[in-house]
C-alpha cells in the first residue's frame, strides 16, 4: 500500500480560492458553497459598515455572491477572489447608499428607531445620529473615496486596498489622506447645514 493510500483526501473547506473557482468554473454547486461560506461574512460585515443597515447589507452581500455565481473569474483575468469580491461589493454598495429611495427609507427607520427609545440614554440616540451622519457623508463623496475609508477602516492593509481599488500601493497614503480630508470637509458642512436647518 502506498502513502498516499493512506492520506485522507482534501477537504473542500481546505481547497484554495483558485483550486475552487476551477470547480464553480466547471458547474460544481459545492465549490461554490464553500466559497460562500468561507468569504460572506467579511463581505456582509463590509457592507454593513458601508450602509449600516443589516437586512441592506445582507441584499447587498447576496447580490455580490450571485455576480460570482453567474460569471465565475477567470484564473488569467483575476488572482485575488477576496480583492474582487470586496471591489464588487464596495461598488455595489455604494450604488445603494447613494439611491435617493433606500436611503430615505433608512433614514425614516433611524428616526424611527430614535423616537422609540422613549427611555434611553441620551449616549444611544447620539450614536444612532452618528452613524447617520457619517453614511450620509460617504454617500457624498467620490466611490472610490467612499471605498478606500471604509476599506481602511474595515483593517485591510494599504497592499490589500490598493488590489481592491486597482490602484499602486504606493499612492494609497496620499489617496487616503485626501479622502479623509474630504470627508472631513463634507462631516462638518453637513453638520452645519443640520444645524442651520434646525434654526430656521
Amino acid at each position: 500500500m502506498d502513502a498516499e493510500d493512506l492520506q485522507p483526501e482534501e477537504s473542500p473547506l481546505q481547497l484554495s480560492d483558485a483550486v475552487l473557482l476551477d470547480g464553480l468554473r466547471q458547474g460544481s454547486h459545492e465549490a461554490f458553497a464553500t466559497l460562500f461560506l468561507r468569504h460572506y461574512s467579511p463581505v456582509r460585515d463590509l457592507l454593513y459598515r458601508l450602509l449600516g443597515d443589516v437586512d441592506e447589507a445582507e441584499d447587498v452581500a447576496q447580490e455580490v455572491f450571485l455576480k460570482l455565481y453567474q460569471r465565475p473569474l477567470s484564473s488569467e483575468r483575476e488572482h485575488n477572489l477576496r480583492a474582487w469580491l470586496y471591489r464588487v461589493a464596495t461598488n455595489l454598495g455604494y450604488n445603494a447608499l447613494r439611491a435617493g429611495r433606500r436611503r430615505q427609507e433608512r433614514d425614516r427607520r433611524a428616526d424611527r428607531e430614535v423616537r422609540q427609545t422613549v427611555a434611553g440614554p441620551d449616549a444611544l440616540v447620539l450614536a444612532k445620529e452618528e452613524r447617520r451622519a457619517v453614511r450620509e457623508t460617504l454617500a457624498r463623496l467620490s466611490s472610490q473615496q467612499a471605498a478606500l475609508l471604509v476599506l481602511r477602516y474595515e483593517g485591510l492593509s494599504y497592499a490589500e486596498v490598493a488590489a481592491v481599488l486597482q490602484v499602486s500601493p504606493r499612492s494609497i497614503g496620499t489617496m487616503l489622506a485626501r479622502a479623509e480630508a474630504e470627508f472631513k470637509r463634507q462631516y462638518l458642512a453637513g453638520q452645519k447645514g443640520g444645524t442651520d436647518e434646525a434654526l430656521s
